[in-house]
């Protein structure tokens, strides 16, 4: 009876969140002050797929959902990302019987990084993938390594392992293991073989502590490495991508699977990987699911095409305080053999809690934009002087760099007769307020 009630009150919670804008989290929060292991009392499919890590988790459970749905999969997932345990109980009972049984094939799970334990402790996954662990969000989660003893307390024995074993951080959750799988890329034309970012995550072995030794770089310290003193490497892979072909926007998976790319970045990619991964160990031909991916869209807002005036131009969300999230949005344009301008707005560093720290701005390769392919650099928001501060101490001409506090007056500074296309990077928490002004 008490099940019956707490799925009873979540449903019509989310009914009235849904009729009001909001909802995604507080009628789980409701459900589980009702019944704190109403989790633990509902019957759930056969397939339990979680996703989690510091970037990709929204716009990989995306792809999942599409490819998993595009081949008569009914899947119950959480497309709003409201991914703490509030939000996954949301999920869950707005998708279950009032008996409790949960009315999908597949229950597909994004959940944050940190909080993986606490909705873990009742619903395990038969499939749980980690992306990558990057610094995120200093003020809130430290460094990548303190994220990771956190997320090592929600993985257990009986479930499968799917990790980028390009990552030697999350590669470190499958030593020792066997029930995992591995995905990452081979060698690629695009890689480099020194550090060329402004700080180096893999320097360090996370096994001994030792110098960590590396052959090719995809990117930041995702690549081929090896340890110099304990020997721990990367894993070969099991599912894999063998060719890259940035400026026509082509991926190849395993040597025949041909993807063709809505968003040409070696980031995205990855998230495409890690999706066609998960479709393959549910049964679909990875035919059918490179079909179902090639040009496919984001709709979850990460990517957005608008117009300004005559200007056409792309909307890139990049995770404030998460410096490669707006590293791979810097590389895109930077790749724009058009040429472009590119707009930065930060004016609220987060969304969830007040914080007026900017350090995360001193770990974003903004040296990547002294690029015959960049014209204009435009500064926006509140933290547009600390914007124009990072600048000063690239090699960028000043002369190139325009700087607008008011957002508003920046947007109309763009709306001009020039034909360059433009390229405008920002946060969750910002990208509202660009995108009321087209």
């Amino acid at each position: 009876m008490k099940r019956f009630f707490t799925i009873l009150v979540c449903k019509i919670l989310r009914v009235i969140g849904k009729i009001v804008g909001k909802g995604s989290s507080y009628p789980g929060k409701a459900a589980l002050r009702l019944c704190p292991d109403i989790l633990s009392k509902v019957k759930l499919p056969e397939y339990i797929i979680a996703v989690t890590g510091s970037n990709g988790k929204t716009s990989t459970v995306e792809m999942i959902a599409h490819i998993l749905t595009q081949n008569g999969k009914k899947v119950a997932w959480n497309r709003e990302g409201s991914n703490q345990i509030e939000g996954v109980t949301t999920l869950v009972l707005s998708n279950s019987t009032l008996g409790g049984r949960v009315k999908a094939d597949i229950l597909l799970i994004e959940s944050d990084e940190r909080f993986a334990r606490y909705t873990f402790k009742y619903i395990k996954p038969t499939h749980y993938v980690i992306t990558n662990l990057y610094r995120d969000q200093l003020t809130r989660n430290g460094h990548s390594e303190w994220v990771y003893d956190a997320l090592a307390d929600s993985i257990s024995d009986d479930m499968q392992l799917i990790l980028n074993a390009d990552d030697p951080l999350v590669s470190h959750f499958g030593y020792g293991k066997d029930n995992v799988l591995w995905f990452g890329a081979d060698k690629l034309s695009i890689d480099s073989t020194e550090a060329d970012s402004v700080y180096d995550d893999g320097a360090y072995c996370p096994h001994c502590k030792k110098p960590m030794k590396y052959s090719s770089r995809h990117y930041n310290h995702i690549g081929h490495y090896e340890c110099t003193s304990c020997g721990y490497k990367r894993h070969d892979t099991d599912y894999t991508i063998t060719s890259v072909d940035m400026e026509n926007g082509i991926a190849v998976i395993n040597g025949k699977d041909k993807i063709t790319l809505a968003l040409k970045s070696i980031y995205n990619v990855y998230n495409l990987l890690a999706a066609y991964t998960v479709g393959c160990l549910v049964g679909i031909s990875g035919e059918k699911i490179a079909s179902d991916l090639s040009d496919y869209v984001m709709k979850n807002g990460r990517v957005v095409s608008f117009r300004i005036g005559n200007r056409e131009g792309t909307l890139l969300v990049s995770k404030h305080e998460n410096s490669i999230s707006y590293d791979q949005s810097i590389r895109v344009a930077c790749a724009d053999k058009r040429g472009c301008d590119v707009m930065f707005i930060v004016d609220a560093v987060s969304r969830k809690y007040f914080t007026s720290d900017v350090s995360w701005l001193w770990d974003i390769d903004f040296e990547m934009l002294k690029n015959d392919n960049i014209h204009e650099i435009v500064l926006a928001g509140t933290y547009c002087n600390d914007l124009a501060v990072r600048f000063s101490y690239t090699d960028i001409p000043q002369d190139k760099i325009r700087i607008f506090r008011d957002i508003e007056e920046a947007y109309n500074y763009l709306n001009s007769d020039r034909k360059e296309y433009i390229y405008t990077i920002t946060c969750f928490s910002d990208k509202g307020k660009f995108l009321s002004l087209l």
